[in-house]
C-alpha cells in the first residue's frame, strides 16, 4: 500500500484526498501535509478523518522520507522547487496544472527528472473530458485531413474570471498570469489535438478591466481594498461561507495570504484580455483569445484541415446573477464539488466557481435565456452538410472525466490510444507556450521557443 503526501491544503487537493479516501482506498492511505498555514492542514484533518503528521515547508525533505507520492497542490511559483526535490528524493510526483511558471521551473524538473528514476504525473483534466476527447479522435481519425489551423476562444465570466483577481493569482510573479495558470489548459489540448508541439508565438493584451484604473475610468469611485460591499457583485465576504472562513480568513493571520482582495484595487500585475497565434512545427497555426470578464463562461473551437472543418461550441454557464456571485465561489470550496467530481449521487448540485466542474444536467440554469448550457461539435467535409456529432456524457465532474483522470492518476493509464495521461513533456509544451506569450507582451515581438534554450521531445 502505497503512502500519499499532499503539499499545499488549498481546495486543489480535495478531489485527490477524497478519492484517496474513497474508490482507491485500497491502493494507498495519506500520510502526511505539508503547506505554510497550520489551520488549512487542521481542516484536512477533519476530511481525513484522524490527524496527520504536519509539516512546513522547511520540513518537506522530512516529509518526503515517509512518502512514496507526493501530489503537489501548492502555489504555482513553489511547484518546481516542490516537484524537483521529490523526484531527486525518489518520490513519485502528481502535479496540478501547471507543471511550473517560467523557463526556470522547467530546466530545473527537467535536471531532476534526468538524475532519477521517479514517475511525474501533470493532471491535466480537460484532456479526460468527453467532448474534447471527442474532438481528439475525430482528429486522428483523419475526419477532416490534415489540420491546418485551429481558432480557439475561452470566455471567464465575472465570477469564475474575477476570482483570479482577488487571490493569489493576481500577481505574476506567483502564478505566471493567466496565461500560464489557466491557458496552460488549452494550450496542452491544442498540443494533444494535433499531436505536434509549438515553435513560435506572439501575443498582446493587457489589463482592461479590472484593477484601480479601470475602475476609476468607470466611474465606480472609492473601493475597500477587500471584503464585502453591500450589493456588489465583485466583493467577497470571506466570514458568510463556512468553508472560506475555515480555509482562509481563520488562518491569514499565519501566512498573510488574503482571499478576498478587491478585484479593482492595487498590486494587480496579470492581463484579463488576451490575444495569442501559435505557429506548430508540423505547419499548423493557432489564434487563441481569453476574456476573463465575459457574461457568459465557455469556449469555442474551430479545427480546419485539407478535408473539412471540426467546431465545437461549449456554454458552461449561460449567466450568473449578482446575487449568485458570492455562493459560487464559496461552493468551489466545499465538500460538494469533491463529490460532484467523483460522481457520488448524494451531491448536491450547485452553482460553482468553475461551472465545469459539473456535469451538464447537474448544472442545468431554470432561465438561461437564449443562450443555454450545453456543448455541440460539428463536422462538416468538404462538398457535404454539417453534422452533428453526439458527445458522450459520463457522471461526474467534467462530464465523467474526472474520474478517469483519477483511475490514471491511483492505478496508471493502461490501452488508452488517446494518450490522455499526461507526464514532462507535455506540462513542458504547454507552459512554454504561456512563458513566449509572457515573454512576447514584454517585447512586442514574436519569441521562437527553440530560442529559449530547451529543446522539447
Amino acid at each position: 500500500m502505497r503512502r500519499y503526501s499532499f503539499v499545499g491544503t488549498g481546495s486543489r487537493a480535495q478531489m485527490y484526498l477524497a478519492a484517496l479516501l474513497g474508490p482507491y482506498a485500497d491502493l494507498g492511505r495519506p500520510v502526511a501535509f505539508c503547506d505554510t498555514n497550520e489551520v488549512r492542514m487542521a481542516y484536512y484533518d477533519r476530511i481525513a478523518g484522524a490527524p496527520l503528521p504536519h509539516y512546513f515547508p522547511d520540513a518537506y525533505d522530512e516529509m518526503l522520507k515517509q512518502s512514496d507520492v507526493v501530489f503537489v497542490t501548492s502555489r504555482d511559483d513553489t511547484h518546481a522547487d516542490y516537484v524537483s526535490r521529490a523526484l531527486l528524493a525518489g518520490v513519485d510526483v502528481v502535479v496540478e496544472k501547471p507543471m511550473t511558471i517560467d523557463l526556470a521551473g522547467v530546466r530545473q524538473i527537467h535536471d531532476a527528472l534526468q538524475a532519477g528514476t521517479p514517475e511525474l504525473t501533470v493532471t491535466f483534466n480537460y484532456r479526460y473530458s468527453p467532448r474534447n476527447a471527442l474532438m481528439r479522435q475525430l482528429i486522428a481519425d483523419g475526419e477532416i485531413g490534415e489540420v491546418t489551423s485551429v481558432t480557439f476562444e475561452w470566455c471567464l465570466d465575472t465570477v469564475h474570471g474575477a476570482d483570479y483577481f482577488r487571490r493569489w493569482h493576481r500577481d505574476k510573479a506567483a502564478s505566471g498570469g493567466l496565461l500560464v495558470h489557466k491557458a496552460t489548459h488549452h494550450f496542452d489540448l491544442v498540443n494533444w489535438w494535433l499531436g505536434d508541439r509549438p515553435e513560435v508565438v506572439f501575443a498582446r493584451g493587457g489589463l482592461r478591466f479590472y484593477g484601480p484604473d479601470n475602475a476609476r475610468r468607470r466611474g465606480l469611485g472609492t473601493r475597500p481594498a477587500r471584503g464585502l460591499i453591500d450589493g456588489d457583485p465583485f466583493s467577497l465576504d470571506l466570514a458568510s461561507d463556512e468553508k472560506l472562513r475555515e480555509l482562509y480568513r481563520d488562518g491569514e493571520h499565519l501566512d498573510g495570504y488574503i482571499r478576498d482582495r478587491d478585484v479593482f484595487s492595487d498590486g494587480i500585475t496579470i492581463e484579463d484580455n488576451l490575444n495569442v497565434v501559435v505557429g506548430y512545427r508540423g505547419g499548423a497555426s493557432m489564434s487563441y483569445t481569453l476574456h476573463a470578464h465575459c457574461p457568459w463562461e465557455g469556449y469555442r473551437v474551430a479545427i480546419n484541415g485539407t478535408a473539412g472543418r471540426i467546431e465545437l461550441d461549449v456554454v458552461e454557464r449561460p449567466h450568473v446573477s449578482p446575487a449568485g456571485a458570492s455562493s459560487a465561489i464559496g461552493a468551489a470550496t466545499a465538500a460538494s464539488k469533491v463529490a460532484v467530481a467523483l460522481a457520488e449521487p448524494e451531491a448536491e448540485p450547485a452553482e460553482v466557481l468553475d461551472p465545469s466542474a459539473l456535469s451538464e444536467s447537474e448544472s442545468a440554469v431554470a432561465d438561461a435565456g437564449h443562450r443555454q448550457r450545453g456543448s455541440r461539435l460539428l463536422l462538416q467535409r468538404h462538398w457535404e452538410p454539417a453534422v452533428e456529432v453526439p458527445i458522450p456524457e459520463g457522471a461526474g465532474g467534467h462530464g465523467g472525466g474526472d474520474a478517469m483522470l483519477l483511475h490514471d492518476v491511483f492505478r496508471g493509464p493502461s490501452g488508452d490510444r488517446l494518450s490522455r495521461h499526461a507526464g514532462f513533456a507535455d506540462g513542458a509544451a504547454s507552459v512554454l507556450v504561456g512563458v513566449a506569450g509572457n515573454e512576447s507582451l514584454r517585447t512586442g515581438t514574436a519569441v521562437y521557443l527553440h530560442e529559449l534554450g530547451l529543446s522539447l521531445p
